[in-house]
């Protein structure tokens, strides 16, 4: 096995591949290596000379793919697939970020090629709070589980940090806060609850052109009944979201992105004492995914989100949207 340190290129320098970009170089030395980015703007690579002065900025995506022993593939979602059938063609490992892809039939096909050369930037694959709730579901706080329960809710959509990339985030082809957050949490529900099956849907988009502003659906996860509601100036929040199971012994549940609680006896939820907010959880969560990810390049198990069940996602988001 090789023990060199694994080259992660970087196809898209927006908000998320500047993140990952810090990640990758906060990482100890000897386990991943950076290959350099690329984006096809201008600006958006003099933004990463200004705070990565020493990173390689590529002059395209196949010298990024070149150079890279992992690609991580964080531009719009409708590019996703085209970089990650470059990246494989080239032998390389493919990371995507979410939503795997916006076309389903193509993302079909796409899983199918890839086999388990790829996985996908779901970071709850790698939180310390899922952690925390599948410790205490599998003490059997919870009992048998009985619902779960999705809410997600944004004062603006895009989220204020995000106006940079409005020009897609805001639009029905591609963007929209299905597609960016409560994939996530239908991750989630996959993961911890089982496939997602029997979808009821409707979703609302009141101004032509633009994204989503509501949602609303029904469905299960291994059986457990799950219903999930999203809207966009219901609340002066940027961004607040929780994810609940609930059963006969009890209720746990995730709070904005990272903060594990548990229901006492009197119907009110605490934290964990180790619960982290997710300004601080997130950099860990980054780390472990790239502990995964120099898993997944050379080879071996790993507890990234695979490519089927980002597929799994997909589809359901795909469905609500269409709905």
């Amino acid at each position: 096995m090789s023990t060199r340190p694994v080259a992660i290129g970087i196809i898209g320098a927006g908000i998320m591949g500047e993140r990952m970009l810090g990640a990758i170089l906060d990482q100890p030395q000897g386990a991943v290596s950076v290959a350099g980015i690329w984006d096809p703007s201008a600006a958006a690579l003099d933004r990463i000379a200004a705070r990565f002065p020493s990173v390689k900025r590529h002059t395209d995506s196949d010298a990024v793919i070149a150079a890279s022993d992992c690609v991580y593939v964080a531009s719009p979602p409708a590019s996703h697939l085209g970089y990650g059938r470059a990246t494989l063609q080239a032998g390389k490992t493919f990371f995507g970020e979410k939503p795997l892809a916006v076309d389903v039939a193509d993302a079909r096909a796409f899983v199918r090629e890839a086999g388990g050369r790829g996985a996908v930037n779901f970071p709850f694959a790698s939180s310390l709070g899922v952690a925390a709730l599948a410790g205490w579901i599998d003490e059997g706080v919870v009992g048998a589980p009985t619902r779960i329960a999705i809410e997600v809710a944004f004062a603006t959509w895009p989220r204020s940090w995000q106006a940079d990339a409005a020009s897609w985030l805001d639009r029905r082809e591609e963007g929209g806060f299905t597609r960016e957050v409560v994939s996530h949490f239908l991750f989630l529900s996959r993961r911890l609850g089982g496939p997602i099956a029997g979808l009821t849907a409707k979703a609302e988009f009141p101004e032509p052109g633009r994204s989503e502003r509501r949602i609303e659906a029904t469905f299960t996860a291994g059986g457990i009944p799950v219903t999930l509601t999203g809207s966009v100036g219901q609340t002066d929040k940027d961004d607040h979201n929780t994810w609940t199971i609930e059963g006969e012994g009890g209720a746990v549940r995730l709070r904005d992105w990272s903060v594990a609680e548990r229901r006492g006896p009197d119907g009110t939820f605490e934290a964990a004492p180790d619960a982290l907010p997710n300004e601080k959880a997130r950099p860990i969560a980054l780390r472990r995914q790239l502990d995964g990810v120099v898993r997944l390049a050379r080879g071996e198990p790993h507890h990234l989100a695979t490519l089927q069940e980002a597929l799994d996602v997909q589809e359901v988001v795909e469905a609500i949207l269409a709905s």
